[in-house]
């Protein structure tokens, strides 16, 4: 009996002990050398930026591939609503992560497009803060957690002192009380280069360790950035890769060149060995980015653009095991294009030479880019027609548009690597040259919503009595096709309300976004309310032509919804839809009782 009884004591001890088991990390500075230390062990950060935090049923796969590349530690920017799930799977893996607190940015800039006062939106500095302490009294007992990673690139997004001093304080009061919730992780605030370092110094003492992004040679240079101005504290580069184009200075027919594939290899592999490991107050360093991508930055910057390998993802494997790549990605020895401005539409030839260390079979297309226009346009590749082989050589088509157009050439191998290099051509095209408004071409279907995934609008335009609103993009509840739908729920028993899916959020008009959807005759959707009799007018476009950048067309239609699912069509093949930022639109109004309206299917076809 008391055999068993002993037993089933340390059992629940030792329940208890893992359950609560929090890892204790500290930094310490011992003969001139800062370190990070984890239950009292040096830590070296081989780090990884995250971008796959939302795709939950993955995460095994993902942090398997991340161990057998070497790194221990992923950095996100904020502790989403997967923030438990993605911790225990880092945790199985033996992984760490610098969880993200987000902080809202002064004015729209490289991240997104929002923009913050500091200066005056008291209440939203109040939701900041309370978001923060939530973030850490959470999952501070987790022990995946290596240290609280508060902003990123704030003080880069921000026009004035003013605004700067502001912000400092606010973040000096969330770092002052979440040491006194937590002691055991040490905390990191992330600023672009060296942007932050004066604020930080002046303002911000409860900051542990500066997370500094910085991207090619000028890693190199941060040691001593903080040495020349008296910082006695270590730091951690919070991104790291090949320069970035923001950077670049080198241009072709108005086009930034682009770092050759061997350059974006090298860069990660010698600098991590020549420029971080070797300073004795960086802790280490997180390589962005581990993610997957089709847009502008991921063949630049990304370990995988299309489910397709880069050399991102080789050269952190070589950094932090020394391991080379399994398979050579193709090697573009030469790509070049007419060096004088061309006609829109027109085939011109391409002079490519590849080759490949495995002689596999190579799979060739064509893309271009143009940095114009909207921030979704500016981030669009889009694949242009081309003709030929590479023992015959290679045409394109010229893409219809003005200006300066980047061309890329992609070379997949059977393995699953890509390689990619780019140019610039001058194009000419007055239709192009005058069009009003640019943003991203979408074909028909186009769809606003389908499932809950990669929504292009988002509920960002409340309207009416916005507080009694809620907007669920993945409700269960009610689901006409898949697995979610929209739910609208406006939870007053009078009064009107609004709800419109927009791009970009947060905008009525006032900044370019939208997308000219080609091909459509028809806006579709299905429909729905929890009883019969709710009215709504529902359809799309709703910012008008006194603001900068209006909606092209509007169209809606006003129904009387019952609990069975319903489609609804709107007739739309002479609407103009050059410039659609509002994708869908709902106004409703309660009659002496709450109502939830469910929406699925939405779509321009």
């Amino acid at each position: 009996m008391k055999s068993t009884n002993y037993s089933s004591f340390s059992i629940l001890l030792a329940y208890f002990c893992c359950f609560f088991a929090n890892a204790q990390v500290t930094v310490e500075k011992k003969d001139a050398t800062w370190n990070l230390l984890v239950d009292g062990k040096p830590f070296e950060v081989k780090g990884a930026t995250f971008g796959y935090s939302d795709d939950v049923a993955n995460y095994e796969t993902y942090f398997k591939d991340l161990q057998s590349l070497g790194v221990n530690t992923i950095r996100t920017w904020a502790a989403g609503k997967n923030a438990k799930k993605l911790l225990d799977a880092a945790e199985k893996y033996n992984i760490k992560i610098m969880l993200g607190i987000w902080m809202r940015h002064g004015r729209p800039g490289m991240e997104d497009d929002d923009s913050f006062n500091y200066l005056e939106d008291t209440e939203g500095k109040e939701v900041m803060y309370q978001n923060a302490l939530k973030v850490v009294e959470t999952y501070k007992n987790h022990s995946a957690v290596l240290t609280w990673g508060i902003g990123n690139e704030v003080y880069l997004n921000m026009a004035t002192d003013a605004e700067k001093e502001a912000y400092s304080k606010l973040l000096e009061r969330i770092c002052k009380d979440i040491k006194k919730i937590d002691q055991n992780h040490p905390i990191t605030s992330t600023e672009a280069w060296t942007f932050g370092l004066d604020w930080w110094q002046k303002h911000v003492p409860s900051i542990d360790i500066y997370g500094l992004n910085s991207y090619g040679a000028g890693a190199n240079f941060l040691s001593e950035e903080l040495l020349k101005r008296n910082i006695d504290k270590p730091y951690i580069i919070t991104e790291f890769n090949v320069t970035g184009e923001w950077d670049i200075k080198n241009v072709q027919n108005g086009v930034k060149v682009e770092p050759s594939d061997e350059e974006k290899y090298t860069t990660i592999v010698d600098g991590y060995n020549k420029w971080i490991k070797s300073k004795s107050n960086c802790l280490g360093v997180y390589i962005f980015h581990y993610a997957n991508g089709n847009d502008f930055i991921s063949p630049w910057l990304f370990t995988h653009y299309n489910d397709l390998y880069r050399p991102t993802y080789w050269a952190i494997r070589k950094a932090y095991t020394g391991k080379e790549p399994t398979n050579a990605i193709p090697k573009i020895d030469t790509f070049k294009l007419l060096e004088t401005a061309v006609q829109s539409n027109t085939w011109i030839p391409v002079n490519l030479k590849v080759t490949d260390a495995e002689n596999e079979n190579l799979d060739i297309h064509f893309y271009y880019n143009q940095r114009t226009g909207s921030r979704k346009r500016r981030d669009q590749l889009t694949k242009i027609n081309h003709r030929g082989s590479l023992t015959d050589g290679f045409e394109v088509q010229v893409p219809k548009e003005h200006g300066a157009v980047k061309i890329y050439v992609h070379v997949q191998d059977s393995f699953n690597n890509v390689g990619i290099a780019s140019t610039g051509i001058a194009v000419i095209d007055e239709a192009a040259k005058n069009k009003k408004y640019l943003v991203p071409k979408v074909q028909a279907p186009f769809y606003v919503y389908k499932d809950g995934n990669d929504l292009p609008y988002i509920p960002t335009g409340y309207m009416g009595n916005y507080k009694a609103i809620a907007v669920d993009t993945q409700s269960t509840e009610e689901v006409h096709s898949g697995k979610y739908a929209i739910k609208i729920e406006y939870k007053a028993q009078s009064g009107w309300y609004g709800v419109a899916f927009v791009d970009p959020k947060n905008d009525w008009g006032n900044i370019l976004g939208g997308y000219e959807i080609e091909g459509a005759k028809k806006f579709s959707f299905w429909a729905k309310s929890d009883f019969d009799g709710v009215y709504a007018t529902i359809g799309f476009g709703l910012i008008d032509k006194d603001k900068p950048f209006p909606d092209t067309a509007k169209k809606s239609k006003e129904i009387k919804l019952t609990s069975k699912w319903k489609k609804y069509t709107l007739k739309i093949k002479r609407a103009d839809l050059s410039c659609i930022r509002s994708g869908l639109v709902l106004f409703s109004s309660s009659r002496g009782f709450s109502q939830n309206i469910y929406i699925d299917e939405v779509v321009f076809e």
